[in-house]
């Protein structure tokens, strides 16, 4: 991918990411997702890991593997009128195998479209209840004549193994940074293309940088069972858990939202709003709740970490939603490019996000004779003198850079541009 100083090829190269990676039939466990994940680690360093079918996780236990060859219904003529060669979202996921010959009458029972969106075709799920079934756009299914049709399901549902990636960038420090996004979802670019390749991007970012204060931890896994087995295989590390975002939904046209971690009151929760309100991104704010992605399992009362979900449109609140209208062309690649950018600023607010003390704390020192009243950064001249005096008021030893941007109503990047012109004249401390 292009570096992110070239917003018009960054945002193509993440556009072309999605394309590349929108025919692979992904889902919770198979092939499809490792060859995903093959493709995400040509960016960066990737490991793969395979959990067998059977392991406990919790209360719940990896299921079988599936893997799909070929699935297809023909009419009374032999015409293939449903095809999962033209869409991987015709048949309903995790199907057992079939070949059976049905009448029509019966053959309804197994098929599922959506009457009041006739065009489009959704996409449905049986992982942990044995059946099959297929998906077709409802003008499509009200068009099916009367008589006996084919059914081919060439698929296997058997021991395997539950697949995931992690990247792990080490830090300066033990403390760690928490990404994950979901992998399991077939041909649905904003649900879940958008955060594989926004996460994608930002760990190739952080990888190109020669230090960082935090660790970064990337999880790229199957939506529920990934998270909660990433979790039981990682339970002796998460206190090392400072701050954590679920990324989905970030390529289409919407306002951000924000769903705040369980905690309510953690730094993640007080800085993306941050960045977002003083980026000028229209969005919205949205207080915790147990239901939405993976955000749920990471914040788990046994665990309660502090991971928020950045996102665009919330889950089921747009029409194209979980269906085949979910394609190329409703994610954008000045969508996925503000995304990218928006995160790398939440990313950039924390790693910077210090504590200071003041070594002139007995009224204002003289900061004229120090050129300090000159513009500091090409801004406005008067708010750089402002976020100087703010960061001199504030710096206790008690008070974050982001505590003082916020009390201020100032943007963090003027706080810390402050503390660093002080620090650079001696008039600042970092907290230890």
């Amino acid at each position: 991918m292009p570096p992110l100083a070239d917003p018009a090829s960054a945002g193509a190269s993440l556009f072309e990411l999605v394309a590349e990676l929108f025919p692979l039939h992904r889902s919770l466990t198979g092939d499809g997702v490792r060859e995903t994940l093959a493709r995400l680690a040509r960016h960066i360093p990737l490991v793969i890991h395979e959990v067998p079918s059977g392991t406990r996780v919790f209360d719940w236990t990896v299921p079988d593997e599936w893997n799909v060859r070929d699935a297809w219904i023909a009419d009374p003529t032999g015409r293939r009128v449903v095809d999962i060669r033209r869409s991987n979202l015709h048949l309903v996921h995790y199907s057992v195998p079939v070949r059976a010959r049905l009448p029509l009458a019966e053959l309804r029972h197994h098929l599922f479209s959506r009457p009041d969106a006739p065009d489009v075709v959704p996409y449905r799920t049986s992982y942990y209840a044995p059946s099959w079934g297929f998906c077709l756009a409802h003008r499509d299914l009200a068009a099916l004549a009367d008589g006996e049709y084919e059914v081919c399901i060439d698929a296997t549902l058997a021991p395997g193994s539950l697949t995931y990636g992690e990247c792990v960038l080490p830090g300066e420090t033990d403390e760690e940074v928490l990404v994950s996004t979901h992998i399991c979802h077939p041909s649905l670019a904003n649900d879940n293309l958008s955060g594989i390749v926004v996460a994608t991007a930002l760990a190739q970012e952080l990888t190109s940088r020669g230090s960082r204060r935090y660790g970064y931890r990337f999880v790229f896994a199957p939506g529920t069972i990934g998270a909660i087995t990433w979790l039981a295989r990682n339970e002796s590390r998460v206190d090392h858990i400072r701050h954590g975002l679920v990324l989905a939904g970030l390529g289409d046209a919407s306002a951000f939202t924000y769903k705040k971690s369980r905690r309510g009151d953690a730094d993640i929760d007080r800085v993306v709003p941050h960045v977002l309100h003083h980026a000028g991104a229209p969005h919205a704010l949205a207080e915790f709740s147990p239901y939405g992605y993976d955000e749920r399992q990471y914040c788990s009362p046994g665990f309660d970490l502090p991971v928020g979900c950045l996102m665009r449109t919330p889950h089921g609140a747009y029409p194209e939603y979980h269906t085949s209208a979910d394609d190329l062309g409703f994610v954008r690649a000045e969508a996925l490019h503000e995304s990218l950018r928006l995160v790398l600023a939440v990313i950039d607010t924390l790693e910077a996000n210090r504590v200071h003390v003041s070594q002139n704390p007995k009224c204002e020192p003289q900061l004229g004779r120090r050129g300090l009243y000159a513009p500091a950064g090409g801004g406005d001249p008067r708010a750089d003198q402002l976020a100087l005096l703010w960061m001199l008021n504030l710096a206790d030893g008690r008070h974050s850079l982001l505590d003082i941007a916020e009390r201020a109503g100032m943007p963090f990047a003027a706080i810390e541009r402050a503390a660093r012109l002080l620090s650079e004249h001696g008039l600042l401390k970092e907290a230890v």
